[in-house]
């Protein structure tokens, strides 16, 4: 880590407030089900993050679900957060529904949101300014009269700002009153530049002296999210939010991927737990997998370009010293460094998933085996990042004494319509040991049919796989150019009847449906191995 930059408004470390479900769910383009918020909601646990910000309950039954769910399950690092508005103009706080369904989230800290601006507050919310203070102040009170920790959104907080600072601070007054622990100041329409965010920071701070928290909420309207957050904590900012690669309404939010690392590398401010910064990468990777969404292979830090070197100068130069080329050591956010024309690194750290699925260890040749695979189907479409079930297997495959559960023969599927309903036919030939297995499924559509189909032919064999169930299923078109020949990438989630045990399988081919069985036959595969490794762990102890 660098020595800290002289600065006496400099934070020791920063609270980190994520906002990928909520503020980054805006992103067009982006829908997440319930089981894509809650597999995120973990990752952003593993990271560290000091909160989760999971939605707003009282908007949409798919967020009230969501903390039903969350709420019951074990947060290592991480504090959910309810999101919410303040009560409307007119109402008291235990008459706004908006404000229940806020506090019947069951989350311990709420994050609720009110307006900093004149102009939001007259011509918006059509009330007075007066009124305006006693909303912010009366939920904030309600909110912790309900026994919740409150963090207060100051949204527009600086355009209102720039019309009026007295009224904009009057504002983070009345939260105050009210007993938010956190004051943020939103640039909500991320108008704003480095030098305007950072001075209007710094006059919250001196206003409030060290009785609050100041944080920061940015936009990138301008480009200047991630310089602007980090403007503000120079400013003595100590919680900043954002999301993963920035995803967000319009142009998005400040990217925590960019921002930590700068906090960490560049200013000496902690943002994580030890070691949670070296795994920047793969959470970037996997969020942008379950969002369905292409990584930006040119972002700072986690891009798959942020350190590749092409051959020349640039590369001679490297191979005297690591740092001729390369501003901080990629191995600090998960990353590597790469020679593009030869393709000298590998993808090493996929392998390494496959010990979370109870793997011991890997030989150095069965480790080198593996990423020959993995380069090879990423090569043909595959990816890896949120499918590590798929990654176990390719490594469980490679041991001499593994035998696969059941092989695949031969399959076809059918589509017909009968006026206006349509139905689809799979018949599938596996060999299962010594056996085969034919067998033939309806569905409402060919991947329908084909999960029938295959269920059909192997729960007879291994009941178990009555309790796997199919959470989601995500296609990606990947060189949309060539058209109907396009090579088509499946996702599968996975999870157990209980939901506690969950996996992801990958496919890949210019055939959907082959794409589609190799997807669904991992998932089937995983889950019989890993209840076979179990079992035999059992016999040993």
């Amino acid at each position: 880590m660098k020595s800290r930059t002289p600065n006496s408004e400099l934070p020791a470390s920063v609270e980190v407030f994520d906002t990928t479900l909520r503020d980054g769910a805006q992103r067009e383009g982006i829908s997440y089900s319930m089981e894509d918020k809650l597999r995120i909601a973990h990752r952003l646990d593993e990271l560290g993050v000091a909160f989760i910000e999971g939605g707003w309950p009282g908007s949409n039954p798919k967020d009230e679900a969501f903390f039903a769910r969350a709420t019951a399950e074990e947060w290592r690092h991480a504090k959910l957060v309810a999101f919410g508005a303040t009560r409307r103009a007119g109402l008291k706080p235990a008459d706004d529904p908006s404000i229940r369904a806020l506090v019947a989230a069951g989350t311990e800290v709420c994050a609720i949101f009110g307006k900093s601006s004149p102009l939001q507050v007259e011509e918006i919310l059509r009330t007075t300014r007066q009124e305006n203070l006693a909303m912010i102040e009366e939920t904030v009170a309600y909110l912790r009269a309900q026994g919740k920790r409150v963090i207060y959104d100051a949204e527009h907080f600086f355009d209102g700002y720039d019309a009026d600072p007295f009224y904009a601070l009057d504002t983070l007054s009345a939260a105050f009153k009210g007993g938010a622990e956190t004051l943020v100041l939103c640039d909500t329409n991320g108008g704003h530049l480095p030098w305007q965010v950072e001075a209007a920071v710094r006059a919250a701070r001196e206003y409030f002296g060290a009785a609050v928290r100041i944080g920061i909420h940015a936009h990138d309207d301008t480009g200047c999210g991630v310089a602007n957050t980090v403007a503000a904590v120079r400013a003595g900012a100590a919680h900043v939010q954002g999301t993963i690669n920035g995803y967000g309404e319009r142009c998005g939010n400040a990217n925590l991927c960019v921002v930590l690392p700068n906090l960490e590398l560049k200013l000496g401010v902690k943002a994580l737990p030890e070691g949670g910064l070296k795994h920047l990468l793969e959470v970037s990777r996997f969020v942008a997998e379950v969002a369905n969404l292409a990584p930006d292979e040119h972002l700072a830090y986690v891009g798959h370009s942020a350190f590749a070197h092409k051959a020349g100068v640039h590369v001679s130069a490297m191979q005297r010293h690591p740092d001729a080329y390369q501003h901080v050591n990629p191995a600090q956010v998960g990353n590597v460094s790469r020679v593009v024309v030869s393709e000298l690194s590998g993808r090493a750290n996929l392998v390494s998933k496959a010990v979370d699925f109870g793997l011991d260890s890997l030989d150095a040749a069965t480790g080198a085996r593996a990423v020959e695979v993995i380069k090879a189907r990423e090569n043909e479409g595959f990816s890896f990042e949120a499918a590590e079930a798929s990654v176990a297997l390719i490594v469980r495959r490679l041991a001499p004494d593994y035998k696969a559960p059941f092989a695949l023969l031969d399959y076809r599927v059918m589509v017909s319509r009968h006026g206006d309903h349509g139905v689809a036919e799979a018949t599938i030939k596996l060999k299962v040991g010594d056996q085969e297995v034919h067998t033939a499924a309806e569905g409402e559509g060919p991947v329908h049919a084909f999960d029938r189909a295959l269920r059909k032919a192997l729960t007879p064999i291994f009941p178990q796989l009555a309790q796997v169930k199919l959470a989601d299923y995500k296609v990606r078109i990947l060189n949309s150019d060539s058209g109907t020949a396009a090579v088509t990438r499946v996702l599968v989630d996975w999870h157990d009847a209980r939901g506690e045990c969950r996996w992801s399988t990958v496919g890949a081919g210019a055939n959907i449906l082959e794409a589609t069985w190799l997807a669904l036959a991992d998932g089937f595969e995983h889950a019989l191995t890993v209840q076979a490794a179990a079992v035999r762990q059992e016999v040993l102890t």
